[in-house]
């Protein structure tokens, strides 16, 4: 009979998708007597009661969860316990998801994509206390930090932009007068390579630095 090891990786597993969380907790639980599903959550508030009540050894967040988002719930994790070991999994690929979500402290970014072998790894170095990125997201990640970073207010047009409106209806929602729009509109097409304000709302939802709808 195989031996069942005493300090076994407790694993929270967080998102807002039954079926994806049926999926995840057979996938950990197969073959693996180190890992121990020990609670699951559906949306930020929920991931972070349940962290308080369990403490598990690692939990699996994804990043898009209804009411607070995945990136808050690992800051108010990280708030109560810096230490606290928490493994990104999520479709989001772009090279600001990645960034936000390890500025907010998690020890490593998985996509769904990603293979059960590998998810496992990573499971196992972030328990250990080491980072987990794979070679194309550390690669999106360098990328990210070569380029130059949108400031709160060029982040907050970006959004507006992304979504239709126009220099003066942008200037109206934030309170600015519209020449000070246009100096942020430019800013942007500058920054993010972009030719005109089409193209610059179609970087920045593949780079992940707006969500629209969120």
């Amino acid at each position: 009979m195989t031996s069942i090891p005493s300090d076994r990786i407790r694993l929270l597993i967080v998102d807002d998708h039954p079926i994806v969380r049926d999926g995840l907790v057979s996938i950990l639980h197969e073959g693996e007597p180190d890992l121990e599903v020990v609670g699951e959550a559906g949306d930020g508030k929920e991931a972070v009661d349940a962290w308080r009540t369990l403490r598990p050894s690692v939990t699996i967040m994804d990043l898009q969860l209804p009411g607070q988002t995945g990136v808050e719930a690992i800051k108010a994790i990280r708030r109560e316990d810096p230490e606290a070991k928490i493994l990104v999994l999520t479709t989001f690929d772009g090279d600001a998801d990645i960034q936000r979500a390890l500025e907010a402290g998690a020890r490593g970014y998985l996509l769904k994509s990603v293979r059960r072998a590998i998810l496992i790894e990573a499971v196992r170095a972030v328990d250990a206390g080491h980072r987990y990125l794979p070679p194309a997201t550390a690669a999106r990640l360098v990328e990210a930090m070569e380029s130059e970073r949108l400031t709160p207010r060029e982040l907050d047009v970006l959004k507006l932009l992304a979504e239709g409106q126009r220099n003066r209806e942008i200037a109206d929602a934030l309170g600015l007068a519209e020449p000070t729009v246009k100096i942020h509109v430019n800013n942007l097409l500058r920054k993010l390579q972009a030719k005109d304000r089409t193209e610059a709302a179609v970087i920045a939802l593949k780079r992940g630095l707006i969500h629209l709808g969120q």
